[in-house]
């Protein structure tokens, strides 16, 4: 077990990343992951109304609330393709399950890349046939779903439950296009964990509010993005329901896993340098404060700011300013790591030596307490640098 990782780290999984010749300038770019039953599984998908193909194959499958594979493409979005996309997602399912001796309707399936164009259904094939899945396979299926990401990002857990450990892990993909509600970002988490269907749906939306849904890259959503959580049972501890002391067990341990691949993703966006978290505090309701939040991780001008390393907190309380929520601009204090930068809305005296050291660190932190409630909320971002422009102009070619 020393070796298995992300979705292989539970008992019961394994997996496979190959290179399929799907992704215009090569690598591992087709994931299999197969679980040795059916397993309990939920989704957590896009609220983009435009959806990919396969992602709305998945939402189909999993209307059962089971599941025994999953196959990711990367390099290709297989969206926007009317019927074709359809079919071929059809296709791809119906081709994973011959390959591990499963139904269709048990394989879900995804695809991330550009959008608009058909899928290589012969390269697809081609990919499962020479796929091996392993317990060590882990680490390649992490790999093989990355399109602009620089490093594979995985996470897990174990958690003693009544005694048995019960085991989390998970894989992540996404550097851009990332906002809540999902972004263009894919994540696969297992467990072996014996659960109730319905917690294992509940823990799944719980765990993902306060981590995919707390990440923000630029703004962006996509059309491709889920949240897959598959149970294989294989612990043997007593069923978790909803509401016992061992649900809370499992939900921490999951959340834990969710937020550890959530920040992956935010400091990985596409040409950051760093890590910016947005701890937003004394906000009147969890609704402004997520406003506050949202709005400070999604501008422009305060991740610039920081990409540049300046303390240029007149941005941070404009952007809190014009996000909808309600607050006293006179009460406001912010702080940037342990330097305390405006008290009561006003620019003070402040070392920026201190500020600047700071800044230069991989993970920044933004502090606002706005000292009107109880209120709180935290986001996780990154910079603007140069090459997030060159990144996202030279996509397609």
């Amino acid at each position: 077990m020393e070796n298995c990782s992300g979705v292989t780290y539970a008992k019961g999984f394994t997996a496979a990343g190959v290179a399929a010749g799907i992704k215009k300038n090569g690598g591992l770019d087709l994931a299999l992951i197969k679980c040795d039953v059916v397993a309990k599984a939920a989704g957590i998908f896009t609220r983009n109304i435009v959806k990919g193909h396969s992602l709305l194959l998945s939402q189909k499958h999993l209307e059962d609330g089971r599941a025994q594979a999953v196959i990711i493409n990367a390099g290709n979005a297989n969206a926007c393709l009317s019927a074709r996309g359809d079919r071929d997602a059809a296709k791809m399912a119906e081709l994973a399950a011959k390959k591990l001796g499963c139904l269709p309707c048990d394989v879900l399936t995804g695809s991330t890349g550009v959008i608009g164009i058909p899928l290589p259904l012969d390269r697809v094939k081609t990919g499962i046939d020479m796929a091996t899945l392993t317990r060590e396979g882990g680490h390649d299926a992490a790999r093989a779903i990355m399109t602009t990401d620089t490093v594979p990002k995985q996470a897990h857990e174990s958690v003693l439950i009544d005694g048995i450990e019960v085991r989390i892990g998970g894989m992540a993909k996404g550097s851009g296009m990332i906002h809540p509600d999902m972004a263009t970002m894919i994540s696969v988490v297992t467990t072996d964990a014996n659960i109730s269907l319905q917690a294992l749906q509940t823990a799944l939306k719980t765990a993902a509010d306060k981590s995919y849904n707390r990440i923000s890259v630029d703004g962006d959503t996509s059309v491709c993005d889920k949240v897959l959580l598959l149970s294989s049972g294989f612990a043997q501890n007593n069923e978790i329901a909803k509401g016992t002391a061992g649900y809370a067990l499992f939900l921490d341990a999951l959340t834990s896993v969710c937020v550890r691949l959530a920040k992956m993703l935010a400091s990985d966006g596409e040409g950051a340098t760093k890590l910016l978290m947005i701890d937003v505090r004394g906000a009147r309701t969890p609704q402004d404060a997520h406003l506050i939040a949202s709005a400070i991780a999604k501008s422009p001008l305060c991740k610039t700011a920081a990409f540049g390393n300046d303390a240029n907190w007149g941005r941070l309380l404009t952007a809190a300013g014009y996000s909808g929520a309600v607050f006293d601009p006179e009460k406001v204090n912010i702080f940037i790591g342990d330097v305390q930068v405006c008290k009561n809305g006003g620019g003070l005296p402040f070392d920026e030596d201190a500020a600047l050291r700071t800044l230069k660190q991989s993970e920044v932190s933004y502090t606002l307490d706005f000292m009107d409630g109880s209120a709180s909320d935290i986001m996780w971002t990154c910079d603007f640098s140069v090459d997030y422009v060159k990144i996202n102009a030279n996509y397609r070619t």
